[in-house]
């Protein structure tokens, strides 16, 4: 079986880091990734993912990226569940396994 998803996109805003209560380094950021076919109204949409990065990866990333950088992360789907107001709540997120620095902002223009 496989579990495995790549993406290209840019960061929609600054990576924080933060720590757990057992010590391990962790940042969530989100991913603009826009679509390769244009809607019915000739536009290009956009699909905002959502990426956790743990450790070392987390570390990096937060101290060399900013919003608006170009990356790419392969990585694996995780879903979770938790209760909100007496309903289930499903998440998928993506869990960084490799994250490559491709550009940043500053340099595209």
């Amino acid at each position: 079986m496989l579990n495995q998803v790549v993406l290209v996109g840019r960061l929609v805003k600054n990576p924080e880091l933060k720590e757990t209560e057992k010590g391990n380094k962790i940042t969530s950021i989100t991913l603009a990734v826009p679509r390769s076919y244009k809607n019915v109204d000739g536009e290009y949409e956009t699909d905002f993912i959502d990426c956790t990065l743990w450790s070392g990866i987390a570390e990096t990333t937060s101290e060399y990226c900013k919003k608006g950088d170009l990356l790419g992360i392969k990585g694996r789907l995780q879903s979770n569940s938790y209760e909100k107001e007496n309903e289930k709540v499903y998440t998928t997120d993506v869990i960084a396994e490799k994250i490559s620095f491709l550009s940043s902002k500053k340099n595209n223009g």
